[in-house]
């Protein structure tokens, strides 16, 4: 398993910042999306309900790719943990990321039990990916989802 770079840590505060994209909503996670290359050079990004209303910040990013060629030596950067299940689509984004062929994902919040049970984590690092969760940035993450868990 690779470390994290200081590449990282900028495209994932860059994921994050995408988050603040995201139309309001009580129902759904606020979450930026971002795929790059090991030089940083952004493939794609995106954020929840970028296209419509049950888009995904994972899917609007794979998406926003030119070149799919590209994506089985990529990151994928996202705020908050891949979801493994959903309530609005038949394949979630853990599947998405091992379809696309992705190698490694970092992110920033496990994903709380409010809407659905998550284990994307666990599924992609069964299935042999590189999965980096970085704990110190999930405040961040969480911040533009504080009305979803009362504040603000």
């Amino acid at each position: 398993m690779s470390g994290l770079t200081d590449i990282d840590r900028a495209l994932l505060l860059r994921a994050i910042s995408l988050a603040d994209n995201c139309p309001p909503s009580t129902t759904a996670f606020a979450v930026g999306a971002l795929i790059a290359m090991a030089d940083g050079r952004v493939l794609g990004e995106g954020w929840s309900r970028k296209s419509d209303p049950h888009v995904h910040a994972e899917e609007a990013a794979l998406a926003d790719v030119a070149d799919p060629s590209l994506l089985a030596e990529a990151t994928i950067y996202s705020s908050l943990e891949p979801c493994s299940t959903r309530a609005s689509r038949p394949v979630s984004c853990t599947q998405h990321i091992l379809i696309a062929g992705i190698p490694r994902i970092v992110y920033a919040w496990r994903e709380p039990s409010l809407f659905v049970d998550c284990i994307g984590d666990e599924l992609l690092r069964a299935a042999g990916r590189d999965v980096i969760f970085v704990p110190e940035l999930t405040e961040a993450a969480r911040e533009p989802n504080l009305h979803l868990f009362g504040y603000q």
